[in-house]
Order: structure tokens, then sequence, then C-alpha cells
């Protein structure tokens, strides 16, 4: 268990007022670890919230090693913050810090954390429907060397943004591009694992598809060029004549918290679930014979993302109208009503924190 030293701020900040919008404004505190070779890792303290300082030979800005996690905590129908499934984004952690040669971080010290940072900022837990507390835990490389070598030296830190919706038009449906020039990643490469190099390579194209006027970018395989993978922010589903599908997890994709959480509920619901190959030719295929009854998104950020419209080449796939369909909804509905306390939590999922 760490002993954690907390040093309160002696400015606390004004609580932000209006539209919140996602990951603009930052909270009174932030906690702090080091990494050290040969001592592990070390004094854990929550600060104020503030810069750091960093020789400009760290190479974390050089080669790009470093991890990062997304969660949320929510004010609860009791009143008393909650987290969900916090332990898969500690397991989660290590498997990226695995990948990136960075040091194992204790799961229950992950987890203590994360809930000990929250609950000295839990005033800052927005109450409005749709809000959240985001919070971004993450590890850097901080050896001042000009080497392509694993660091010996790392730090900690998680930072926290009370956050509205990640889309400003809610649960209104997004149009997907689906990319067919750029790949975001491939198998052997860090695909699964949260890495900033993963999101580097898929601006590109996100600009490319916002200049067409699509919210987010879809990636096809590397290899084949012809598998749906995963979207930009979030993992991908499809409801195919009754059947819910999503791209099976092959180490180029990330395996997204609520991707789980989603087939474990509708496997409770007893709906038949498939994690198999998705080809862009079966969900043409399936929009033009009526088959595509509904396309959704998964991911902390947006939660549920229901899309009404897939663009691949000269195909546009409209799809449920471009409305929202009746099971994206009930997964919402079920997902949110578990985080806030309002649904029970019947899988043990939510860490409340007294």
């Amino acid at each position: 268990m760490l002993d954690i030293k907390v040093t309160k701020t002696t400015a606390p900040k004004a609580k932000p007022e209006g539209k919140l919008g996602f990951g603009k404004i930052f909270t009174d505190h932030m906690f702090i670890m080091n990494y050290t070779e040969g001592q592990g890792w070390h004094d854990p303290r929550i600060v104020p919230y503030g810069n750091l300082s960093l020789s400009p030979a760290s190479m974390v800005f050089h080669y790009g090693q470093e991890i990062f996690e997304g969660l949320k905590a929510y004010r609860g129908a009791d009143g008393r913050p909650r987290l969900f499934r916090p332990d898969m984004n500690a397991k989660r952690t290590n498997s990226s810090n695995k990948r990136l040669v960075i040091p194992e971080l204790p799961e229950d010290d992950f987890v203590q954390a994360v809930s000990e940072l929250v609950k000295v900022d839990s005033d800052w837990i927005p109450t409005e429907e749709g809000t959240s507390l985001y919070i971004r835990p993450f590890i850097i490389a901080t050896d001042d060397f000009l080497g392509v070598a694993p660091s010996k030296t790392y730090l900690f830190i998680i930072i926290l943004s009370p956050s509205g919706a990640y889309y400003e038009s809610g649960l209104e449906p997004v149009g997907i591009w689906i990319e067919d020039d750029y790949v975001r990643a491939v198998r052997g490469g860090m695909g699964f694992t949260k890495t900033g190099g993963n999101y580097a390579a898929s601006l590109i194209a996100q600009v490319k598809a916002h200049d067409d006027g699509y919210s987010q970018v879809l990636w096809l395989d590397g290899v084949e060029r012809k598998y749906i993978e995963e979207v930009g922010a979030m993992n991908i589903f499809f409801k195919i004549d009754g059947v819910v599908v999503t791209p099976m997890l092959n180490g180029s994709i990330l395996p997204g918290i609520t991707r789980n959480s989603v087939i474990e509920i509708c496997k409770d619901w007893g709906l038949p679930v498939e994690e198999r190959k998705v080809s862009v030719d079966e969900l043409i295929e399936a929009q033009k014979t009526g088959k595509l009854e509904e396309c959704w998104g998964t991911g902390t950020a947006a939660v549920i993302s229901p899309v009404g419209k897939l663009r691949y080449k000269d195909d546009v796939m409209i799809i449920n109208g471009g409305g929202i369909g009746e099971l994206s909804q009930k997964l919402y509905d079920t997902v949110t009503g578990i985080q806030l306390g309002k649904l029970e939590d019947k899988f043990g999922w939510v860490k409340v924190l007294d």
C-alpha cells in the first residue's frame, strides 16, 4: 500500500460554470510518483496542479516512450464518488508498460493513487447529466539521454478534468470515415497499447475526415486493408441481422474497457455476440440488403456513440435512417446507469469511494 503524502493547494481555482467541453479544464491537484532503476517506484505524492520541469533531453520527447490511460469518476445517486472498473485500467496499464519496456506498476497502487486523488478533488466532480470527472494517468520516460534504449527513470502522473460530453452533439449519431489510404497499426506493433504514437499516427486521416464533415476515422487492418479494426477514439460495434458483431482483438486493436462491458451486458441480455473479422465488403453488402441495423462506438470518453453514417470510398452507408438505434440507446442508458448508481451493479464493476 502506498504511503501518499498530500500537499493541498493554497490557491484553489474557481469551479467552472456553463459548458465544460472535454479535456480543457483541470482540477487543483495531481498525483506524481517517481521510478528510479534499482529503487523502484517511490515518493508517491499529491501536490497542487502545475507545470513539470524536465530536461529538453528527456527521452519521452525524442523516442516516445510513454503510455497513458483514461477512466472517469462519477457522483453517484447517493452523493458518493464512484469509479468504473479501475482494476481493468490498471491491468491495461501494465500491458502497455510491457510493450513499451516501462517498469510494471502494481495494480493495487494504480487504483489507490487514482482513488486518493479523486477523493482530494471530489468537489470537482460535476453533477449535470452527461458530465463526469475524466481521469488521465500517464507514465513518461525522463532520462536525459539521446540514445535509443529504455529509460532508467520515469514519472507516473495523474491529472483530473471535469468534462461534458466527448462529442458536442451528445448522443446524436456521428458520421465515420473508413480510411482507405493510411493505416494506424499492424499486428506485432503497438496498436493494443495506449501510447501517444498510435494517436499521432491517426491525426493525418482525422484531419482529412473532418475536412469532409466526418467526426472520426474508422481504421482498416494494416496488412490486407479490408478488415475493420477500430475508430480513432473508440472500439466499434455493428448489429447485423440481429447479431451484435465487433472486430476480434488481434494485437492491433485496443482492448477497450467499455467494449468489454458492452459485450458482457449483451451476453447477459441473451443477445448473440460475435467477436470476429469484419470486412468492409461485408458491411457494404449488409447495408444494401437491409441487414446492417445499427452501428455504435464504445469508449471511456464517449461511453456509447451511435453512428448514423459510414463512408468508404464512393459508398456512403446511412444506418438506421441516421437515427439512434434502440440497442445503442439501451446500452448507453445501462452503462451510464451502472456508473451513476441508478441501476444495479450486478457485475461488481463500480468502486465506491468513501
